[in-house]
């Protein structure tokens, strides 16, 4: 493995090789078995990446015709800037693929897409105990200091036009 991957943005043809990866990146953070994601989700994420009404994005590593790598990236709005933020959401590299520069070249496209789209940020979150990870992440970015918290389990709001939403 001693070429460097192309980065570029996935097309449909690619699904066959873009499912080991985000399978890989979902066993990594333990979502498997009874964590799994449910079955919708990736059927759903992969059509995201072709809609254009979607702000959900995709490149892969291609390395001669094989892929060793994902990132998928979002654009969204911001309250503190006017032009849009982007929020690089999953990042893998294949095994065989790891600390040969592929991780590096994802956040590089990642941050030329956000250049093009008008977006002075990106940002990412990571585990806390994903210190190989973090190695790189100190390397190409800074730490913002902010500490993420969520709330995982609301239920769904439906929209009613009567009632007032405040």
């Amino acid at each position: 493995m001693g070429n460097k991957p192309i980065i570029r943005d996935v097309v449909p043809a690619d699904f066959d090789q873009w499912l080991p990866l985000w399978d890989g990146y979902n066993a990594f953070y333990k979502r498997v078995g009874p964590t799994a994601l449910p079955m919708e989700v990736t059927p759903m994420t992969w059509a995201r990446f072709f809609d254009a009404y979607e702000p959900v994005h995709a490149l892969v590593a291609d390395l001669d015709g094989h892929l060793v790598g994902i990132t998928h990236y979002i654009f969204h709005r911001n309250t503190t800037m006017l032009g849009p933020t982007c929020y690089l959401q999953d990042l893998f590299t294949s095994e065989a693929a790891r600390g040969r520069g592929v991780g590096r070249a994802l956040i590089n496209g990642v941050y030329e897409r956000a250049r093009r789209a008008g977006s002075t940020r990106v940002y990412w979150h990571t585990h806390e105990t994903n210190v190989t990870a973090q190695t790189l992440y100190d390397k190409v970015a800074e730490r913002s200091g902010f500490i993420v918290y969520r709330q995982k389990h609301l239920s769904i709001w439906r929209f009613d036009p009567r009632r007032p939403i405040y």
